[in-house]
């Protein structure tokens, strides 16, 4: 009896430990993500349109063209002026999502408070991109 509860308590311990890497590993993406975003935050922050399209992810530049782009962010976004804070909400990894192609994916989301809009949420998505680095593939103002 003592050698079946030995085994028990060693595969659930086992599980344990398998469940941990797992979850430590989402986590080490999401804060992978979570630093790209960042980075790529603060080139629209600072008007750089041209170059968050640059360093967006492929799939981002297939579906939306670079003057688009600058376009939309220059009628939507320019009005919000100039980022008074950005709080981090909430992180999500996840494999699929709608209308995307399945790969790897982080929904990231900021409160953010802009000189013309108090309360703003602003979703960011980084993938991760066919050479293994995180690129955002989605960026939206609610």
């Amino acid at each position: 009896m003592k050698r079946k509860s030995r085994i028990v308590l060693s595969l659930g311990f086992i599980c344990l430990l398998a469940f941990l890497q797992y979850v430590m590993a989402d986590q080490s993406k999401e804060k992978a993500a979570v630093h790209t975003a960042k980075a790529w935050l603060k080139l629209v922050d600072e008007g750089k349109y041209s170059e968050s399209w640059d360093e967006a992810a492929q799939y981002f530049k297939n579906a939306v063209p670079g003057e688009q782009w600058r376009n939309s962010l220059e009628s939507f976004r320019n009005p919000l002026g100039v980022v008074l804070s950005r709080n981090l909400k909430s992180t999500n990894y996840t494999k699929t999502l709608p209308g995307a192609p399945d790969g790897e994916y982080v929904v990231i989301q900021y409160e953010t408070s802009f000189k013309n809009k108090q309360h703003a949420t602003e979703t960011i998505t980084p993938m991760k991109d066919k050479d293994g680095k995180w690129r955002i593939s989605g960026y939206y103002i609610k």
